[in-house]
């Protein structure tokens, strides 16, 4: 018990503003209120009018305020009718976390009894309106939308009070009830505009999100599934975020929940297309997710993906898996990440040798200056101990720095391929491996061999193994012999492969110095990719379906200008040269390549200047463009003076990354000769020449 002048001042006062706020017509505005006398709700008041009425209610109580003296005190201060006075005080009680008083108030409002009333009142304001006339007399039994938004806040609080006290199943049935009234006043659900009481779908809203959880935390799953279903079968205008929310946690329930479900009757809204069982309408509901994360509709959830990545792994969709991996957009995961993950979706699909290929990755070039991944390479040593270890050696000894490093790295490389070989004789892939190890190391007998093999353990035809078979001969200087395998390929092939393996057949007729028939060559393969195009122009359906080979396709056409490009600059015809180069750039203007052709074009007729800006432009786009570090020295040598030293600088960093780089070497020979070092630039000119004629007419990798 407190005493009147403590309850009055530390309690009635300070709330009393807000009661009347909420009570008054401030917040809930009417055209015309309905004149009832039970109502609060259809009273207007004004501040002074409810502080005279309020004023002297220190001198109403006694030392001992029980709950029916302060309901009185209420209902005659602000002309409440019962259940809004025990409303109200019920809410003043749960705002000061009196939660067993709350609890005592409501539950002397018989909420049962009131339900009807209530979505009739819901009814009655979803109807139209019409113009009421200064005679029309409202009936004392129509309940006000304020009347009803306070009694449904005053369930929310009862079922929030019986959850702060443990009684979660009592409170979950409270809860139930705001359902039940507004969804039997709005069977179709809530559509937007069509409830103008703000305050009712704050608070169905609220009751909504509140029940599952309710049931959850009294361990009944079932009803909790229930609940969520309720929230997505009908429209109940929540706003994204909160039904995509609702959409992940009822997703996680049917997953983690051991409990399995079926939709009842009246939730069995697809008929026949219901989906059958708790993971596949997990899988559905979050790929629906996921493709409001695709559209910008919510914002990315890491908790989503892994929901989807659990389900799809029960159900042993692990190439489903991978294509949302690939759908993630950049920055979420980091490339080396990205890679590990879909190389698990694979190998768990059974496909190791695609999974070994984005592995590889992990130990290129381009993660050389990142933190090792080591979860990845564990994965590529479970898959595939042996052929792993030897891509990744290989992989290392290209970007390594040290000259001994690189030999270590080399020989590690070939032993792990050799290995693999003898424990698995019938894989072509470690003998493509081992060949292609092989070619980089400049071993072409041992290469040549391994690439034969290659193609005889084969059962289709295998273009990049032709390939390499083809520039293992150029490198052997047997020019003949590599364009005889590319036309016995090329009747053999598949589109792709055949348009590769006819540039490639272009660059063999380039080495042997026969322009005229390289440059009827491109012509074919551009007229061949121009007919494809308008092909998939016309074919809307195909066009869709192959993305990729479209990618292909145009960095085959991109190539095949450039390579242009560098024959008519070659021979001084420089409009057809500058068509060529812009015609590249038309396709990709951010490629290295294209702007290194650029620069040779000025280089050629001594634009030194412009070479130089060109060059530059190359390797703002790739810093590691060795073609365009050479050509940058090669003009700053020709310039001679004060450029030597820098030249060097740029010879020595195109060595650090292609040590078999013949140009580079030349160069370099050139720079030490000028410098008056004539033993040092003969050793660089032998270096030179020894590669130059063990030298592919393309790089190997």
């Amino acid at each position: 018990m407190v005493s009147t002048s403590f309850f009055v001042s530390r309690f009635w006062r300070p709330n009393l503003e807000k009661m009347l706020c909420a009570c008054s017509g401030e917040q809930f505005k009417f055209e015309e209120a309905p004149q009832s006398p039970e109502s609060l709700a259809t009273r207007d008041f004004s501040a002074s009018e409810l502080s005279c009425r309020t004023g002297d209610w220190e001198s109403k109580f006694e030392d001992t305020v029980q709950v029916d003296e302060v309901e009185s005190t209420l209902k005659e201060a602000l002309s409440l009718n019962y259940e809004e006075a025990r409303a109200l005080l019920g809410r003043l009680e749960y705002e000061r976390r009196n939660f067993d008083a709350a609890l005592q108030v409501f539950q002397g409002i018989d909420f049962k009894s009131l339900t009807p009333r209530m979505t009739m009142a819901i009814v009655d304001s979803t109807r139209p309106r019409k113009p009421r006339s200064k005679g029309d007399i409202v009936l004392p039994s129509v309940m006000s939308m304020h009347s009803v938004s306070l009694l449904l806040e005053a369930i929310l609080l009862k079922a929030k009070s019986l959850e702060e006290l443990g009684l979660f199943r009592e409170a979950a049935k409270e809860c139930k009830i705001i359902l039940d009234v507004v969804e039997a006043a709005l069977p179709n659900g809530m559509h937007e505009g069509i409830v103008g009481d703000c305050k009712l779908q704050e608070m169905f809203h609220k009751a909504l999100e509140l029940l599952p959880n309710l049931w959850i935390k009294a361990g009944f799953l079932d009803e909790a599934i229930t609940a969520y279903r309720r929230v997505l079968v009908k429209p109940w205008n929540l706003d994204t975020q909160k039904l995509a929310s609702v959409q992940k946690d009822l997703a996680a329930t049917l997953l983690y929940g051991g409990v399995e479900t079926s939709l009842p009757p009246h939730l069995q809204v697809w008929g026949s297309t219901t989906r059958n069982g708790n993971i596949e309408e997990a899988i559905l509901l979050l790929l629906v997710l996921m493709q409001k994360v695709a559209f910008g509709e919510i914002k990315w959830d890491a908790e989503i993906m892994d929901h989807l990545t659990f389900a799809l792994v029960v159900a042993g969709q692990f190439e489903l898996l991978a294509g949302h991996v690939e759908q993630a957009l950049p920055g979420i995961y980091e490339r080396a990440e990205r890679w590990y993950l879909l190389a698990l979706c694979y190998a768990a699909a059974g496909q190791n040798e695609v999974a070994l290929n984005l592995l590889k990755n992990v130990s290129g070039r381009s993660e050389a200056k990142r933190k090792p991944h080591i979860p990845a390479l564990l994965l590529g040593a479970k898959v595939e101990a042996h052929k792993f270890l030897g891509v990744c050696y290989g992989n290392a000894a290209r970007i390594s720095i040290s000259d001994s490093e690189r030999v270590l790295f080399q020989k590690e490389s070939l032993s792990s391929f050799n290995f693999a070989a003898l424990n698995r004789k019938k894989d072509p892939e470690v003998m493509f491996n081992l060949s292609l190890e092989n070619a980089v190391q400049r071993s072409l007998d041992v290469a040549f061999d391994n690439a034969m093999m290659y193609s005889n353990m084969v059962t289709d035809n295998s273009g990049s193994g032709w390939r390499l078979l083809a520039l293992i001969l150029s490198a052997d200087q047997r020019f003949k012999d590599a364009e005889a395998i590319l036309e016995f390929a090329l009747d053999e092939a598949s589109r792709l492969d055949h348009l590769e393996l006819l540039r490639l057949k272009a660059v063999l007729q380039v080495a042997q110095e026969r322009p005229k028939q390289a440059i009827e060559t491109y012509r074919n393969l551009l007229s061949l990719i121009q007919a494809q195009t308008e092909s998939q122009s016309n074919n809307f359906v195909h066009a869709k379906s192959s993305k990729s080979e479209n990618v292909v396709e145009r960095n085959m056409e991109m190539a095949a200008w450039q390579d242009l490009a560098a024959i008519y600059t070659k021979f001084g015809s420089w409009p057809d040269a500058e068509i060529c180069v812009n015609k590249a750039k038309s396709i990709e203007f951010y490629s290295p390549k294209s702007w290194h052709a650029t620069g040779l074009f000025f280089e050629a007729q001594a634009l030194y200047k412009e070479a130089l800006v060109s060059f530059s432009v190359s390797l703002s786009i790739d810093p590691d463009y060795v073609p365009s570090i050479v050509s940058t020295a090669a003009v700053l040598i020709k310039l001679g003076g004060r450029s030597l030293p820098i030249a060097r600088s740029f010879l020595m960093n195109a060595l650090r990354l292609d040590p078999t780089n013949h140009d580079a070497w030349m160069n370099l020979g050139l720079v030490a000769k000028m410098e008056g070092s004539l033993q040092q630039a003969a050793d660089f000119f032998q270096a030179a020449y020894e590669l130059k004629i063990s030298a592919p007419v393309e790089a190997f990798t």
